[in-house]
């Protein structure tokens, strides 16, 4: 087994113990209202190459899989606008914790059922008491377990069951974007992480040269099975997390991650089997306090010794520092 071979399979691993969950289960429509219009994604260019340049390249149908992206467009936005600090008024998320505070801004024009779940929850005082019960350090921060459902490994939502993935081109998990945490398509509940891998730790782990081999590598083993839509399907439903298609991600995307760090394998906008997380918030002040919680040590199954309290969310509006 060669290095790339073997570093697919640590990533697969590593992604599977940091996001717990379960296959998607029914789930309401989005509701679109306060959106950005959705464009048609049969005639959307990115679409199309992405499209062109994954599956069907390798003489795939993935429509006969059930494999449908449905990607929000907006050309209005420039790409690493989510760094923006909030404006006026803007709605934010003030989250205390036992170890510290940290405030996130959220993009409802983007990710409107995410962000009205978060809210909902946050408002009923639904996250208090809960812990960030999975720490995988220069990956992720994940926490906001609510309810023992256990038909909802991930948590109950505000909507009472799972709800759908909202992948956008212009949001992405670099460190500090908040995404809701799934093991399947449309399997979002409660839980939510936050993305901790730093841009330095990013490049130590090959950058974009690490995912473009294990591109490469998928493309190989898809191949093998695309003749035989049994075995495609359990390959695709097994390891679809992980299947960036990294010829279709933008040079400033590429840009954005090497300077800023964080996980591309858990986007949602280039992803050949419509799988990823969904970005809703980004943490734009308090990352020390990520950091910090990064560091604590953790068992096997990567649950902190020390237990990290959600002890409050306030959602309030954003006002600007007076100077």
């Amino acid at each position: 087994m060669n290095f790339y071979r073997k570093a697919l399979v640590i990533l697969f691993a590593l992604t599977l113990a940091a996001l717990c969950g379960c296959a998607g289960a029914d789930s309401a429509p989005a509701d679109k209202s306060g959106a950005v219009e959705m464009t048609d994604n049969t005639n959307d260019e990115a679409y199309q190459a992405a499209m062109e340049g994954g599956l069907k390249a390798l003489g795939i149908n993935p429509e006969e899989l059930g494999i449908k992206p449905d990607v929000i467009t907006d050309s209005s936005k420039e790409i690493g606008y989510q760094l923006e600090k909030p404006a006026e008024g803007d709605t934010i998320a003030v989250v205390k914790t036992s170890m510290g505070n940290f405030s996130m801004r959220f993009f409802p024009e983007f990710a409107p059922k995410a962000v009205e779940n978060f809210i909902k929850l946050a408002k009923d005082g639904k996250y208090n008491n809960t812990v960030f019960h999975r720490v995988v350090k220069d990956f992720i921060v994940q926490g906001g377990h609510i309810g023992k459902d256990e038909k909802q490994p991930n948590g109950v939502s505000s909507y009472g069951k799972e709800f759908e993935d909202e992948f956008c081109d212009k949001l992405f998990n670099i460190r500090g974007a908040v995404s809701m945490a799934n093991n399947g398509r449309d399997s979002n509940g409660s839980q939510f992480f936050i993305n901790q891998m730093s841009n330095k730790k990013f490049q130590e782990n090959g950058g974009w040269s690490f995912y473009d081999n294990i591109w490469k590598e998928s493309c190989e083993q898809l191949k093998q099975y695309k003749d035989n839509k049994q075995f495609l399907s359990a390959y695709i439903d097994e390891n679809g997390d992980r299947l960036i298609n990294t010829d279709t991600v933008p040079k400033d995307v590429k840009s954005l991650y090497v300077s800023k760090g964080g996980n591309p394998n858990l986007d949602g906008a280039f992803n050949a089997a419509d799988r990823g997380n969904t970005v809703f918030a980004q943490v734009y002040s308090g990352m020390p306090v990520i950091d910090k919680i990064a560091q604590l040590k953790v068992d096997a199954k990567n649950v902190p010794e020390e237990s990290v309290i959600i002890n409050s969310i306030q959602i309030t509006k954003y006002t600007q520092p007076k100077k």
